[in-house]
């Protein structure tokens, strides 16, 4: 690659279109700190262990998930030397509650809050029995300290009491007007303890502390890859939500129109000098990008 766009350094080859990586500077996203040290570690070695993560990312993802995975249609798999899936309909993604209920196993964000590590490490092996006993905890124990919705769902779970209560996460900016605080509680981050009255939005994520109903994600939600995929949002970074603003490529200043999700993406995987995790998940950045 031997051209440098002056607006967000993505590096191209001559000839490609000059927009594509940043919409000519109109598309600025905060800048992603690199993935914890457990993480960076396993990416950037070549010993046994690192290799092993390198060749199995999207198997250790889909054991750490925290949404399910579905079609509206027929998924049929293709075998060979590089097995595929082909999907008939439309993907989505679907959360249930924080705790399953009384007798019942634990599912994908509900392992989280098991208990104990061992626990949930076994739970883990069982849905998913080719992981490495021996890798899993650290990843595991990485998300617990590094990711936010990890973090910010226990903290939750402390101050619900009562079952058939529910938190919220917005699905993208406080509504104009309101303070951030309103939603958000002094001990919370991310999520808040739904209030009797509150107005939301269709889109917003509400999850029961304890019930046996399932909820869809939308897509343009911006948590929607994080639960989906925290091996590569590790630290539960925001994905695409539909009120990013664009830029004054000079001032940088927002202004009214918003970054279409093909930009946003566009810019999350442009190469620059910087190392950059997306791309170095592989198989598994496939599985949304690909």
């Amino acid at each position: 690659m031997d051209q440098v766009w002056e607006f967000c350094a993505a590096k191209k080859w001559k000839g490609e279109t000059p927009g594509m990586c940043c919409s000519n500077g109109k598309v600025l996203l905060l800048e992603l700190r690199e993935p914890p040290d457990v993480l960076t570690n396993y990416m950037s070695n070549n010993d046994a262990d690192s290799i092993y993560v390198k060749k199995n990312l999207r198997l250790l993802n889909n054991s750490l998930q925290m949404t399910s995975f579905g079609t509206i249609r027929s998924i049929s798999v293709q075998q060979g030397f590089s097995p595929t899936f082909k999907i008939q309909g439309q993907v989505y993604h679907r959360a249930g509650s924080l705790l399953p209920l009384e007798g019942e196993d634990a599912k994908f964000l509900q392992t989280y809050f098991m208990g104990d590590e061992q626990s949930e490490v076994d739970k883990r092996l069982v849905n998913n029995p080719g992981v490495r006993r021996d890798i899993l905890p650290k990843i595991q124990q990485m998300l617990h300290l590094e990711n936010k919705y990890v973090r910010d769902f226990k903290n939750a779970l402390d101050h619900m009491p009562q079952d058939d209560m529910q938190i919220m996460l917005r699905a993208d900016r406080t509504s104009a007007g309101e303070h951030e605080r309103r939603f958000n509680a002094p001990v919370l981050n991310k999520v808040a303890i739904v209030i009797e009255g509150n107005e939301f939005e269709l889109r917003d994520i509400m999850l029961h502390k304890r019930n046996n109903q399932l909820q869809r994600i939308s897509e343009t939600h911006k948590s929607y890859d994080a639960l989906q995929y925290p091996i590569i949002f590790s630290r539960g970074e925001d994905g695409y939500y539909i009120s990013i603003k664009q830029v004054d490529p000079t001032t940088k200043q927002e202004q009214r129109k918003t970054v279409s999700a093909k930009d946003f993406y566009a810019y999350r995987i442009m190469v620059t000098d910087k190392d950059n995790h997306f791309l170095n998940c592989r198989q598994l950045f496939s599985s949304i990008f690909g």
